[in-house]
């Protein structure tokens, strides 16, 4: 029988041990993966021209921003990885017409549609099951270090060409309309059009699901 202090130490080496940081390392890799899947089912489910998965694999630069960025991302966090990190954002830039800044924070199963044109900052926080159409931007008003760019949340739609700047709120299930400029916050399921973007109420009867909701319609 091992003394009490061996035992003690049995958990600790187990925990420390080449076998337990390669299993939490598969397991980092399959939550990665299983990600990835997400963002292109979430893709083809909205987006009524992907024909199959393979076609929104191989053909959509949106989806291919998203998950360059989503490497990019995990590379950020390591302070000696941040230089090769910013350039392989450039090269996806490059690639898909999409700026996402590796530092920026995604959510899950987000969407980019057409892509071309969409800027995404550094400090920009975006939550689940976001919509982003093309040309759209979530910049800064300020060339300050710090918070300056915008918190997106669930379930928001940005239409193309709008531009959400500043560190505002973007409330759960919100709508910007195409080529709004947003400046202030917008509350949860209320519709932002115009330039500078006014609030307005979404009528009782419009569509609950976020990608199939046009808001043009409030225009």
């Amino acid at each position: 029988m091992p003394t009490p202090a061996r035992a003690a130490s049995g958990p600790r080496a187990a925990a420390g041990s080449p076998g337990a940081a390669a299993g939490e390392h598969w397991r980092s890799l399959r939550r990665f993966a299983r990600t990835l899947r997400e963002d292109l089912e979430a893709a083809q489910r909205r987006d009524p021209a992907a024909r199959s998965r393979v076609e929104v694999a191989l053909a959509y630069p949106g989806l291919h921003a998203v998950w360059v960025h989503r490497l990019a991302h995990r590379m950020w966090r390591e302070p000696a990885l941040r230089l090769p990190a910013r350039l392989l954002s450039q090269l996806s830039r490059a690639a898909t017409g999409v700026e996402i800044h590796p530092g920026a924070t995604i959510g899950r199963r987000l969407f980019i549609d057409h892509g071309m044109g969409v800027v995404v900052g550094e400090t920009a926080v975006v939550g689940d099951d976001v919509v982003l159409f093309h040309g759209a931007t979530l910049g800064g008003k300020t060339m300050k270090r710090g918070k300056r760019h915008p918190t997106v949340g669930n379930d928001v739609v940005v239409g193309a060409g709008a531009k959400v700047l500043g560190p505002v709120w973007i409330g759960d299930g919100a709508q910007v309309g195409a080529n709004a400029v947003v400046l202030k916050d917008v509350p949860a399921g209320a519709v932002a059009v115009g330039v500078p973007a006014t609030i307005r109420r979404r009528p009782a009867s419009s569509p609950p699901e976020p990608e199939v909701d046009d808001p043009a319609i409030y225009i």
